[in-house]
């Protein structure tokens, strides 16, 4: 077996969402560029490269979970915040945070120039922006690089646009923060294979 191969088998077998991360030098924007110049070609239904990336670092990634946390801080009820804060905090305390969208404008575009498959383009496009998040995890795992996949758009998705001046065609669909892993994650279980797979 290669040493590709095998690495590749290492990473898909123990990637783990690391929700505590922490700051670290070695990890550059000259290194997550190079990871994501591979992830960026993912598969996509039609080959219509719908997801576009933003990489937000420094002070931008902070002022991003700053974002985040404010807004939470208004809809969650104060006795439940302090938790909030704590797991924003571990997420904050990273390197940088990557931000996954799908262009509306290709998906609009894609649906005029093949109008029998209309219905199938959006879930076409969040297959494929997962298949990019997927491929981008899978960069950053192999570089030993920690990072889970978060949620909080729709909610901040306006805020956001404004501080990043974001095309208004963009749509928010995942969040990425990544850095030196700063826990361990718990036990994961997996359903039996036989109950996955079936062969005929």
């Amino acid at each position: 077996m290669s040493v590709t191969t095998t690495n590749l088998k290492d990473a898909i077998i123990n990637r783990r969402s690391i929700r505590k991360v922490k700051k670290n030098a070695a990890i550059t924007k000259e290194k997550i560029e190079e990871l994501l110049k591979v992830s960026v070609h993912a598969p996509s239904s039609f080959n219509m490269q719908s997801g576009r990336v933003v990489v937000l670092m420094d002070n931008e990634h902070e002022k991003f979970w700053d974002i985040v946390k404010e807004t939470l801080r208004a809809r969650v009820p104060a006795e439940n915040f302090a938790a909030t804060e704590e797991r924003l905090q571990g997420f904050s305390d990273g390197v940088g945070t990557i931000l996954f969208f799908e262009n509306q404008a290709t998906i609009k575009q894609m649906q005029e120039n093949a109008p029998s498959y209309k219905e199938q383009f959006p879930f076409w496009s969040h297959q494929g922006n997962a298949m990019l998040q997927y491929a981008t995890w899978m960069s950053l795992t192999t570089e030993g690089i920690g990072a889970s996949i978060q949620h909080y758009n729709p909610i901040i998705d306006e805020e956001v646009k404004e501080t990043w001046n974001i095309p208004a065609e963009w749509s928010l669909v995942a969040q990425m923060p990544f850095g030196e892993p700063n826990e361990q994650p718990g036990e994961k279980t997996s359903l039996p294979f036989e109950d996955v797979v079936k062969f005929y």
